[in-house]
């Protein structure tokens, strides 16, 4: 081969890499998730969610907000805590703001003793955190 035919294939080789470069960079999904066991964690909580059980509200929320924090480690979001995380998650999350509801209901259940949750705030909870798992990829 001539030296021109192998400084295109060079050339070309280089294009690809950057590209490629480019779009691991760029993308907002990075990580691969095992989707199937998220799901179907995901529809075990849901499954779990029973009106006529109030204690069904709490282990929700509580399950919910842990899957999702799992989902945000495995991606490598630094943070001590999954407030800290949530501190680096702007753009992550179609809405963050119902995403901190949601993570400070868990938390309002974990230290106030007292808290009575209903079914409404659980279902919605619920619903909050499945598209948070959908923004991150991982459902």
């Amino acid at each position: 081969m001539d030296g021109g035919v192998v400084t295109f294939f060079l050339a070309v080789l280089i294009v690809a890499v950057l590209i490629f470069i480019a779009i691991v960079v760029t993308s907002k999904h990075g990580y691969v998730f095992n989707k199937e066991a998220y799901q179907t964690r995901f529809l075990e909580i849901e499954n779990s969610l029973k009106k006529e059980n109030p204690a069904s509200f709490v282990t929700t929320i509580i399950n919910c907000d842990k899957l999702l924090d799992k989902a945000m480690m495995e991606m490598g979001i630094a943070g001590k805590t999954m407030g800290d995380r949530l501190k680096k998650c702007d753009g992550r999350f179609t809405n963050l703001n119902a995403v901190w509801r949601a993570h400070k209901l868990r938390n309002a259940i974990a230290h106030e003793s007292d808290l009575e949750i209903t079914y409404k705030q659980a279902f919605n909870a619920l619903a909050i955190y499945k598209q948070a798992l959908k923004d991150l990829g991982a459902i």
